[in-house]
């Protein structure tokens, strides 16, 4: 079981990676607005700094390409657990948490550009979105709100990540995940969590220093 279960780890990590290496953000401006995102704005490759620069039909394309990266890492994370680890009582939906971790991971180092990224937010929401869409729900409502207040993307992204692992666990709990599991999913949810906080370590100093960028309504 020892042997499988490290060869099931390092083929979730291997395939979530790589894909989370495909930052879409980059391609799109690359390859349909003949610019790099990462030199202009916060420097990031998400979608906030995508929608800043290049307007609403690149960030939209930005945001579905990360969301569907990371669903599909997950699953496949899923999928490989269930196959090589099928009777050894170590529940799929382990290695779908795994998945989510390092295909953030590629998502802010990603291999095919530079190790130079986004901060992994919407990647992550497409990860627990293919995982527990009840947490996503969840979360989304408490973003909409903190962003309906402050008009600033990156104060809610910082506030879900940090809440994340706490709805994680609450939820497989609800659905009977065994101990281990449960164990296995906090941890997972807590580093994703930690990532994507530590990947906005800059927006925070904004924050402190009130200089974070607002979204304002058009007159």
């Amino acid at each position: 079981m020892g042997f499988k279960l490290i060869a099931a780890c390092i083929l979730v990590a291997a395939e979530a990676y790589l894909l989370g290496s495909i930052v879409f953000g980059i391609l799109i401006s690359k390859h349909f607005c003949h610019d790099d995102v990462r030199t202009h704005g916060s420097g990031s490759a998400g979608m906030t700094n995508m929608l800043r620069n290049y307007g609403k039909a690149a960030g939209a394309a930005t945001a579905v390409g990360d969301v569907a990266k990371g669903a599909v890492a997950v699953l496949l994370g899923r999928l490989i657990f269930a196959w090589l680890l099928a009777g050894t009582g170590i529940e799929p939906v382990c290695g779908a948490y795994l998945a989510g971790i390092f295909a953030v991971i590629g998502h802010t180092l990603p291999v095919y550009f530079g190790f130079k990224g986004g901060k992994g937010v919407l990647v992550g929401a497409g990860a627990i979105l293919a995982t527990s869409p009840v947490v996503v729900l969840a979360l989304l409502i408490i973003f909409l709100i903190e962003f309906a207040i402050t008009r600033i993307v990156s104060l809610g992204s910082i506030i879900v990540a940090g809440l994340y692992p706490i709805l994680a666990i609450v939820y497989w709990a609800w659905q009977g995940a065994n101990l281990p599991s449960l164990v296995f999913i906090g941890v997972c949810a807590a580093i994703m969590g930690g990532m994507v906080i530590y990947m906005h370590r800059s927006n925070i100093q904004r924050l402190k220093d009130g200089t974070e960028y607002r979204f304002t309504k058009k007159k």
